[in-house]
């Protein structure tokens, strides 16, 4: 059947507001956007802040009336103690479709470099003799859409990872570490703060046929303390500072380590923590986002 989508453009502060209007009025979903393309990158822990410009958009039953839904809202802004004029509503009809079949259609196979393919599980792999890593979209970061991905995938793609021990610290989906292993590495060590993300990377080395046995899975305070061939960790810049003498101590003198979920503007912060007990590459960058890789002095 089909949806009325109800959009509204608010101010961040008065979020919470409309959305429990909106709840009250029957929606059956609220979810925010950025109206203006303002990016957020990084946010403090435990917090959720909102765009300057935030479109709170809601859907409804298809029968729901119009005009008794717009009397509803107005006459319960009017109700709260804001000096603003009621905002603009914008409606639409939304046409029912199979939205699961919808979403996989836009997920396509991707490469990574010379040999590294990663391929959602209900596509034909299109290089049969490649290395390709069957990977699904799920809830843990990492499917190689997005740019600090895709500069790890093409490193990782570009080394020598034969019979190597690698650390993939931040695993999320597991999708470095697995790259490594069918890029020839004999072991991964992989590390995550969310037990979620544990799980999908389990899930995805069984997807692509591997054993426990050449990938384990720890939180950070439970991960044994061994120093590996390469380091792989893509984090934010913020625990990247904070954890660098970490992640020196398990990368072995000589030893390589790849860091990335970085801005280009956080390139000098990386550096200052890193360039003591490495010797680093010059960054590279992709759509506003850096890797920056070094060998351990």
């Amino acid at each position: 059947m089909p949806w009325l989508q109800v959009k509204i453009e608010i101010q961040p502060t008065l979020a919470a507001q409309f959305e429990d209007l909106l709840l009250a009025a029957g929606a059956l979903s609220v979810t925010y956007q950025d109206s203006q393309d303002q990016p957020i990158y990084e946010p403090e822990l435990g917090t959720t802040p909102l765009w300057s410009n935030t479109t709170i958009s809601s859907l409804f039953d298809a029968a729901t009336d119009l005009a008794e839904l717009q009397n509803f809202l107005l006459l319960s802004f009017t109700q709260m103690e804001t000096k603003i004029a009621f905002p603009t509503l914008s409606i639409e009809i939304l046409e029912d479709k199979d939205w699961e079949r919808e979403w996989m259609k836009s997920y396509k196979p991707m490469q990574f470099g010379d040999r590294l393919w990663v391929c959602p599980s209900w596509c034909e792999t299109p290089d049969p003799n490649a290395v390709n890593l069957m990977l699904d979209p799920g809830l843990a970061f990492g499917t190689g859409t997005h740019p600090t991905t895709e500069l790890c995938l093409r490193w990782l793609d570009a080394q020598d990872c034969t019979d190597k021990s690698i650390t993939d610290y931040g695993c999320g989906s597991g999708i470095l570490g697995v790259a490594a292993l069918l890029l020839g590495a004999k072991s991964v060590l992989a590390v995550d703060i969310d037990q979620q993300a544990l799980t999908a990377t389990l899930t995805n080395l069984e997807r692509n046929q591997l054993s426990t046995k050449q990938l384990s899975v720890y939180l950070p305070e439970k991960a044994p303390v061994q120093a590996t061939d390469i380091v792989v960790a893509n984090i934010l810049s913020g625990p990247l500072v904070e954890l660098a003498p970490v992640l020196a101590g398990r990368v072995k003198k000589g030893g390589k380590l790849a860091l990335s979920g970085l801005l280009v503007s956080q390139e000098s912060d990386i550096i200052s923590a890193y360039s003591e007990q490495f010797v680093l590459d010059p960054a590279v960058e992709l759509e506003g986002w850096i890797r920056v890789t070094g060998v351990k002095k």
